[in-house]
């Protein structure tokens, strides 16, 4: 397998290890990032979620937040992040210094060149600021997944995943063999730029990272030395022993001397517990629609509140919820604490999901001050 390098270009020298780790602030255990499903409420629009995605960012600059990533999701009605990479064109010119990225794009329904040229574009808006995180599973059902990738074929695309990332990584360093067919074909922007008379071409290029629920990706990555992210929202059983796993496989490579992975930790801190317990008992409405084939917009609390849960629904929200870091900031600092240290996780990525974007950005204002971010000037 094909491996991501760091490059050289007049006299600098940039390693992906650089681009990849983050620097822990306050009293936070490891670095601490963004995820955002740019989640949109009952009354609410996706411009409305767009602008939250964009306060939201600048908040996560501001406080030192490593990075912000967005998530590839299709035909859910609650969730606005069906392209990422247009989201993040919109949040670097919003923002300076945090990493932008994709938590992840699921490469499976993309042609590998066109998401070299996607992110070759967001590499030269915001130059040594980019991650490229990439996913196997669809982010949608079957049916949609199809409709993406014009082939009823969905198993051959995650079964061709490693062969997808060869190539994509093959056009993000512009180095396909003399002979493959690909081999006049350049990704643009990208290298080739710096080979061209007068050209010169930025020595960052997107890192790649894995994102994985299962052991698949988490060995994927353990054997080609790349980072690694887990969904620990939304698979919290299968975090240790992924983890393990890529720890186990990890190959030191051109990229990385030693292992790194990141957790995604659904997270919501509220001013007071009760609250809190409100706003993710709405967001746990939403998931009991979505996994029955009801997706809609996140509910209000109101709307929750007033639900009539089946026992089967109210079994299924006291498991989703056990693994949602909630309540007083005092109390998420304390559960993400604890998380970290069971897991060893090199960094936590929080991904607060509620009804309104107020809320949202009040959890990661109260997250901040419990672990004693960097305030703004």
């Amino acid at each position: 397998m094909h491996r991501v390098r760091g490059r050289s270009t007049g006299g600098t020298h940039v390693t992906a290890g650089d681009e990849i780790r983050g620097t822990t602030h306050g009293t936070a255990p490891v670095p601490l990032s963004v995820l955002d499903l740019v989640t949109v409420g009952a009354g609410r629009t996706a411009s409305d979620a767009l602008r939250t995605s964009v306060d939201l960012a600048k908040l996560a600059e501001a406080r030192g937040f490593h990075r912000y990533w967005v998530a590839e999701h299709h035909s859910m009605p609650g969730v606005a992040s069906s392209s990422p990479a247009v989201i993040l064109a919109h949040l670097a010119a919003y923002t300076e210094r945090i990493r932008l990225g994709s938590g992840g794009v699921m490469l499976p329904n993309h042609a590998p060149l066109v998401i070299a040229e996607q992110f070759g574009t967001l590499e030269a808006m915001a130059p040594g600021r980019i991650d490229l995180g990439l996913g196997r599973a669809p982010g949608t059902d079957g049916a949609t997944a199809a409709a993406l990738r014009r082939t009823d074929r969905l198993n051959e695309g995650a079964d061709d995943f490693p062969q997808q990332l060869a190539e994509l990584t093959r056009f993000l360093d512009d180095d396909f063999p003399d002979g493959h067919p690909y081999r006049r074909i350049h990704a643009v922007p990208g290298p080739v730029q710096a080979t061209s008379p007068g050209g010169v071409q930025s020595p960052h290029r997107p890192p790649v990272w894995l994102l994985g629920s299962s052991g698949f990706s988490a060995r994927l990555a353990g054997m080609l030395g790349l980072p690694f992210a887990f969904a620990h929202h939304f698979s919290a059983q299968n975090t240790i022993p992924a983890l393990d796993l890529y720890r186990e496989s990890f190959r030191p490579s051109e990229v990385l001397d030693a292992p790194y992975a990141l957790i995604g930790v659904a997270a919501l801190a509220a001013d007071d517990e009760k609250e809190a317990r409100r706003q993710v008992l709405a967001a746990a409405l939403n998931m009991v629609r979505l996994r029955t084939g009801r997706p809609g917009l996140v509910p209000t609390p109101e709307e929750a509140e007033a639900y009539d849960f089946s026992p089967m629904e109210r079994e299924f929200v006291e498991s989703w919820n056990a693994n949602v870091v909630h309540g007083t900031a005092d109390e998420v600092r304390a559960g993400l604490d604890d998380l970290q240290k069971r897991t060893g996780a090199d960094e936590l990525m929080l991904t607060a999901n509620a009804h309104g974007g107020d809320v949202r950005v009040r959890s990661y204002e109260l997250i901040a001050d419990a672990y004693g971010l960097p305030t703004p000037a």
